[in-house]
């Protein structure tokens, strides 16, 4: 196949095989992203090399304004590709868009359609470039055109270069008609998603709490149930869980979410002050009270008091608490007037309570003046399904606190996340996305950035290596050695130690071979 004058090869790939390699990298190309932008580009880039263009250009139109303008380009600068912009039937990209059909111009100073509105072709040189534009239509609808300029080539080769650029305006179709599908799947998710959540809008769920596991949700029903009440709750669960967050909940949804919410915590007040934390005290109750002082349960007047770990208290704040729950009333310490307070008690701990009755640490006529309506908050392991969103959240939280852009977490991340066993709960959760957030510096939550409680053996490579006998056998030497050591070599005493025969002594002595002799004067 010869080329055109002022060009010595061809300016197609000429061979069947050399199509197919230029088909094929254009199909991986438009597998690259979601994004028409981000692959058609690498695409131009492709018909470079091998179809040798000088430029390229994808064009789409507009249906709302009528403008055609140019997407994406090859060997144009910004201001040029900013300067691409047409209207149909305006030129010969508007001639192709509106017609939809291909135009093929052996030399560009002898088209008069031709306008080079991007300012690219200069020179008498460029007036002898070839240009090509096919349509890209989505069915019989044009959306656009994909144009080239090339050096100056044979008829047979220009008709044969345009029809390898419409196959390939072809293929960015489908491309094109692809990436609608899956948005229009993704709209009809977000909308069904949208129904979904107006249909859940209904059941309560406190704005303060995150979490959407069947376990947290029953949480937030016995919420809804007791916030419209004046009953006292008493919240319970391990350490972390979010006690507070939930007699938050409770306070902020019931009818004195007006008034004041106190917060004490039970196990911080030393045993001296807790009776004038709670109640108050008089002027000169004791040395250094110059003045009275309303205690917690005054401040709380018309509210509600949260008692924190009220598993802590002393027996006798225990009796002192129990007659402000049985008769809402009180005196100040040093003092004599019986205050009489209208404040709704909420209590929290997560102390085995039942326990600690038998062993005689917690009254029980106070555990069933607290133990009204109970809520138990599960722990973060058994509601897993929460983990990622409460990873979300706190990403978000710490990203925006330390001027961060963390937009996701790996897979490897997540799987450790999601098979820990977090003992610390939620404040364990979130002190680790902190500690993570501030690790990283490429906007992602990695593996490496979590801490070595959460490393799996796979992922900090230390996968062990031996086998269970010879672990085992490793362990039972290393305790004989001790034992011998201890007691100074005496086979009997060091076998009575680990409470086995003489004679079984003797046999492991002989089989790990320690010289027992070594440690007769050694401490």
């Amino acid at each position: 196949m010869t080329a055109g004058p002022g060009h010595s090869g061809d300016t197609m790939v000429s061979r069947p095989d050399n199509e197919l390699e230029l088909l094929f990298e254009i199909s991986q190309a438009l597998d690259q992203s979601i994004d028409l932008r981000d692959v058609v580009s690498p695409l131009l880039r492709v018909l470079a090399a091998r179809l040798h263009i000088i430029r390229g250009a994808l064009t789409l139109l507009n249906r709302e304004t009528g403008e055609i303008s140019i997407d994406a380009s090859y060997g144009l600068s910004a201001s040029q590709h900013k300067r691409g912009k047409y209207r149909l039937g305006e030129g010969v990209t508007g001639y192709v868009v509106e017609t939809g059909q291909a135009k093929i111009v052996p030399r560009i100073s002898q088209e008069p359609m031709f306008l080079n509105r991007t300012g690219a072709r200069a020179g008498s040189a460029a007036g002898d470039n070839a240009f090509i534009c096919v349509p890209v239509k989505l069915g019989r609808e044009t959306i656009g055109a994909l144009s080239v300029e090339l050096p100056p080539s044979a008829p047979r080769v220009l008709e044969h270069t345009g029809r390898l650029l419409t196959i390939i305006s072809s293929m960015i179709a489908q491309a094109v008609r692809l990436r609608q599908s899956m948005q229009e799947e993704q709209e009809r998710l977000r909308n069904e998603n949208r129904r979904l959540q107006e249909e859940l809008r209904d059941r309560f769920r406190p704005s303060n709490i995150i979490g959407n596991s069947n376990k947290m949700q029953a949480v937030y029903d016995l919420i809804a149930q007791v916030s419209a009440s004046d009953a006292t709750v008493l919240i319970r669960g391990e350490s972390g869980t979010g006690k507070e967050l939930v007699a938050h909940a409770i306070h902020y949804n019931s009818p004195r979410a007006d008034k004041p919410f106190i917060k004490v915590n039970c196990a911080a007040l030393p045993e001296t002050l807790v009776e004038s934390e709670l109640f108050g005290h008089e002027r000169g109750a004791f040395t250094g009270a110059l003045s009275a002082r309303k205690g917690r349960f005054e401040l709380a007047q018309g509210g509600t008091i949260f008692l924190d770990e009220v598993g802590d208290f002393s027996p006798a704040t225990q009796v002192k608490l129990l007659r402000v729950l049985q008769e809402r009333e009180f005196e100040r310490l040093g003092g004599t007037t019986t205050i009489k307070v209208d404040v709704r008690v909420i209590a929290a701990t997560n102390r085995n309570l039942e326990e600690l009755m038998e062993r005689g640490l917690f009254r029980q006529d106070l555990y069933y003046r607290l133990n009204v309506f109970p809520i138990h908050i599960p722990p973060l392991r058994e509601r897993k399904t929460d983990i990622l969103l409460l990873a979300d959240y706190f990403i978000e939280k710490y990203s925006a606190a330390n001027r961060k852009n963390v937009r996701r977490i790996t897979t490897p991340a997540i799987d450790m996340l999601m098979s820990y066993h977090w003992p610390g709960n939620v404040r364990e959760l979130e002190n680790c996305i902190e500690r993570a957030v501030l690790l990283t510096t490429d906007d992602a939550i990695h593996a490496h950035h979590l801490p070595p409680t959460l490393q799996t053996a796979e992922a900090s490579n230390t996968v062990f290596k031996g086998t269970l006998r010879t672990t085992l056998e490793t362990v039972e030497r290393d305790l004989i050695i001790d034992a011998l050591k201890t007691a100074r070599g005496n086979m009997a005493k060091a076998a009575r130690a680990l409470g086995i025969t003489e004679r079984l002594m003797g046999l492991r002595v002989a089989k790990y071979g320690i010289d027992r002799r070594r440690f007769r004067t050694e401490l």
